[in-house]
């Protein structure tokens, strides 16, 4: 990740601004002068490494939301793909004919997932259209958790394009292309 010198100085302006500081204040408490506040809200130079913390905890920020500018950095946890999760909701089903529908284990996955989400997810291993609408729950759920989806995938592979509309705007707000 390159360091934007521009978003910097504009987020620590920002901020500085939002608690009411001038740049002579700000410098005060962290003991430089308001000209070395002027240059990094000038993006004319960065903050010194040492002044990060002490810079952070007076604007009440992280020190990443400083260098990053106020822009959320995402960190994909993984690549996910369609056929991975309806192999893994299918496996759901294949399992209630393995171990059979009265199996403690079955039933007690069937009723989590039916109470947590407030639907009946037996329904989905009977009807297509609410097997794919499930697939795409579960993807816009593995996207809030950090992973990572080829939107290509996604629109090649929902047979409802509903579905598939849903997941890749979904996708595409939290900066997925």
């Amino acid at each position: 990740m390159s360091i934007n010198a521009k978003k910097v100085g504009e987020q620590i302006a920002a901020l500085r601004k939002a608690k009411g500081l001038t740049q002579n204040e700000l410098g005060e408490r962290l003991n430089v002068s308001f000209q070395a506040v002027s240059k990094w809200e000038c993006a004319q130079t960065l903050p010194d490494v040492g002044i990060l913390l002490d810079l952070a905890n007076v604007l009440q920020t992280t020190v990443d939301n400083l260098l990053t500018g106020g822009e959320k950095v995402i960190n994909y946890r993984g690549k996910i793909t369609v056929n991975d999760i309806i192999n893994g909701i299918s496996c759901l089903g294949k399992m209630g004919s393995l171990l059979g529908k009265d199996n403690i284990i079955y039933r007690y996955a069937i009723e989590g997932i039916n109470e947590k989400m407030n639907t009946d997810i037996e329904e989905c291993f009977t009807n297509d259209e609410i097997f794919e609408c499930f697939v795409a729950e579960a993807i816009i759920q593995n996207l809030k958790a950090g992973s990572y989806i080829d939107l290509t995938d996604v629109k090649n592979n929902f047979k409802h394009e509903h579905f598939s509309d849903i997941v890749c705007k979904y996708a595409k707000k939290h900066h997925i292309k």
